[in-house]
């Protein structure tokens, strides 16, 4: 028996995961992105992560042409952002207005004030259904200390209530 699409999308939204926002830049030198919560690190040596893109989005050409990407990291205070690069704000024709992106060795955009980002090169890439799965080699990245993440869980977003170490006793 095969789960129905909306049943295993339910499932689905009992796994925790962080919110980011994956970036490229297109061959003309017009930047893509989108929210994505498909991304996990792969390898330490050599230093991998990927992503999952859909393969109708004007992202997964870009990336194609580009075969570079960038991966921000949300903070828990950048949730507009998210929602923006998601395309779930109305009126929004350049999800890019307002931020002073940088950008480090592939030229993708590089949002301000992540709790993260990494700048990668696609390593291989595998098709995933109506997904590619990008695995991308790791060529530069920084972090911010102190800014949360924001999470995404049961389709909801917010941020990180308390860790670990807020959980176990004092030495």
């Amino acid at each position: 028996m095969q789960l129905e699409p909306e049943q295993f999308k339910a499932v689905l939204a009992q796994w925790s995961t962080g919110v980011t926002v994956a970036t490229t830049v297109e061959p003309g030198g017009g930047w893509q992105g989108i929210t994505a919560t498909s991304f996990a690190s792969v390898s330490l040596e050599p230093p991998l992560v990927l992503v999952c893109v859909g393969k109708p989005l004007a992202f997964h050409a870009a990336l194609e042409a580009s075969g570079v990407f960038a991966i921000n990291i949300l903070s828990h205070d950048q949730a507009r952002w998210g929602l923006v690069f998601a395309g779930l704000v109305p009126g929004v024709t350049d999800r890019f207005a307002g931020i002073a992106c940088t950008t480090a060795v592939t030229g993708s955009p590089l949002l301000p004030a992540t709790s993260g980002w990494l700048d990668c090169r696609v390593w291989n890439a595998y098709d995933g259904g109506d997904h590619t799965i990008y695995v991308g080699e790791v060529l530069a990245g920084n972090w911010t200390p102190d800014r949360p993440p924001l999470l995404y869980h049961n389709r909801r977003w917010g941020g990180f209530v308390a860790s670990t170490a807020d959980l176990m006793p004092s030495p």
